[in-house]
């Protein structure tokens, strides 16, 4: 198996931008279309891609429907989707638009039953965000760093039924400054359910580092900046995960 490579389109506004450790205030556009981002990913071989639509994160509702309508038109990649999806029906209608898996972040956090109601609902449709700040979960786009342990918070999920946990460590994110690998593993270590790594994923050696943890359960990387930029080359992110 290889670890999945996964481009991120966030989506602000209707543009493809990246943010630098998710502040709303550093702003980078890429595309003035995603589907144009996701088309481009498709053609280089991207077997997955990730959306996330920002102010939806922040405001709780998805605000990004007509550019998520575009990029699934633009390609047949399965699409996983994240910002703004805090209930079990607008889960259920992101997946009847033809999104392949929806991402679920701040209303796990908040409401246990929720969470439990969405991972049984949903099973492998459904993955697990967890944002970290300095170990703890942040909520609502990442303004708020709560009290609760990343790692303890990502455990009592499990017990409630999430099938996968998508674990970005903010400080790292839209930074170019490397993974965090040492928190990825432990993490993967602490938990039996697969794990997808993001935030500040930006060279081969992250990559192959991250390679090193599949065995325990590291099964994607999430990547953002470091392809737009032209840090790091899609086709030479795959090689390393192969």
């Amino acid at each position: 198996m290889d670890v999945e490579i996964i481009p991120a389109i966030d989506i602000l506004d209707g543009k493809c931008v990246r943010l630098h450790q998710g502040r709303f205030d550093q702003v980078t556009v890429y595309f003035d279309n995603p589907a144009d981002a996701a088309k481009m990913w498709a053609d280089q071989g991207a077997t997955r891609i990730h959306v996330v639509d920002l102010k939806g994160s922040a405001v709780g509702e998805p605000q990004e429907i007509r550019s998520l309508q575009r990029i699934l038109a633009a390609t047949s990649v399965p699409v996983q989707v994240g910002g703004g999806i805090r209930n079990l029906e607008t889960a259920l209608r992101m997946l009847d638009m033809g999104v392949e898996r929806v991402i679920v972040g701040t209303s796990a956090v908040l409401d246990e039953g929720l969470a439990r109601e969405l991972f049984q609902a949903l099973g492998s449709k459904i993955a697990l965000a967890i944002d970290a700040r300095d170990g703890k979960v942040a909520v609502k786009g990442w303004i708020e760093t709560t009290v609760e342990d990343a790692i303890e918070f990502a455990h009592r999920m499990e017990t409630l039924g999430a099938s996968r946990v998508i674990y970005t460590d903010i400080a790292r994110d839209g930074t170019l400054a490397g993974a965090n690998i040492e928190s990825i593993r432990l993490m993967a270590e602490a938990l039996s359910i697969p794990v997808i790594a993001s935030g500040g994923i930006s060279t081969i050696k992250d990559i192959k580092a991250l390679k090193e943890l599949e065995q325990l359960g590291v099964e994607g990387a999430i990547l953002g900046r470091a392809l737009y930029s032209g840090e790091l080359k899609f086709s030479d992110a795959l090689a390393a995960a192969s």
